[in-house]
């Protein structure tokens, strides 16, 4: 299901997003008409929405949006929440914006997830801290990393450091300690609920890509499914599951959802 302020949208008003690219969106999972992070969600609409379009966002629209769209499914859903201006002109982009919502749907994932194998790829994402639509870069670098045998793609710096991943932070193992790399990465509301969770030590730190065979493990986070863990990052396999990611996943999934 796709919907634009709440009905059906057409394609002449798709166009500027699908030719551009100009707009950002955020992804959560809703089960019993609840969100984990839900404030987090809407304070990046907004932070976004200003950066992006030089606009204000309405919080309560969204979250009526999205209660309208999760209502029509059946159990946990998948709701992206798109942030773009349908009048955009690709030569005139300071012209004032007039922020529309466009929701889609999809079935959620079951949880927990499979552990991931990753492969590196140099690359680094425009406008890091924003949750753009322009992914040409992040699916091309995962679709080569699948095309290598692997399951998704580890991002690594000019640096040589580990960042993110294409859609996910990731989170590595080392003791009893939970390191976060250090970079110009997307600050998932995964990421963040976890480490206000407890459970565990938190730092962020530099990672260098050669440093992680030093690692114990490595998890991923995302809205979608949580805490997942890593089985294989390049070359290098991590050969056990720790009870430290487990705890890490039961203390995420213990975290309440706010009503939408």
């Amino acid at each position: 299901m796709m919907l634009l302020d709440g009905r059906p949208v057409t394609a002449e008003e798709l166009a500027p997003l699908a030719l551009y690219g100009y707009g950002h969106f955020t992804t959560m999972r809703v089960e019993d008409a609840h969100v984990r992070g839900l404030s987090l969600h809407l304070d990046r609409l907004e932070a976004d929405c200003a950066t992006l379009l030089g606009a204000s966002l309405d919080r309560d629209g969204v979250r009526g949006r999205v209660r309208e769209a999760a209502g029509r499914a059946d159990g946990p859903v998948i709701v992206r929440v798109t942030v773009f201006d349908p009048g955009l002109e690709l030569g005139l982009p300071a012209r004032p914006a007039r922020p529309r919502l466009l929701v889609s749907t999809r079935a959620a994932p079951g949880v927990p997830a499979p552990p991931l194998s990753l492969d590196t790829r140099d690359h680094e994402r425009e406008l890091p801290a924003v949750k753009t639509s322009s992914l040409a870069g992040a699916l091309h670098a995962r679709r080569a990393a699948q095309l290598g045998g692997h399951d998704d793609v580890l991002f690594v710096d000019r640096a040589g450091r580990v960042t993110e991943g294409a859609t996910w932070n990731i989170g590595f193992i080392r003791g009893d300690e939970v390191l976060w790399p250090e970079g110009d990465v997307l600050p998932g509301t995964t990421m963040r609920l976890l480490i206000e969770a407890g459970g565990a030590a938190h730092r962020t730190v530099p990672v260098p890509v050669e440093a992680v065979p030093e690692m114990d493990g490595a998890f991923i986070t995302n809205a979608a499914v949580g805490v997942r863990p890593v089985s294989a990052v390049g070359p290098h396999r991590f050969t056990e599951r720790l009870p430290l990611v487990d705890r890490l996943r039961q203390a995420y999934d213990a975290v309440p959802g706010e009503a939408v």
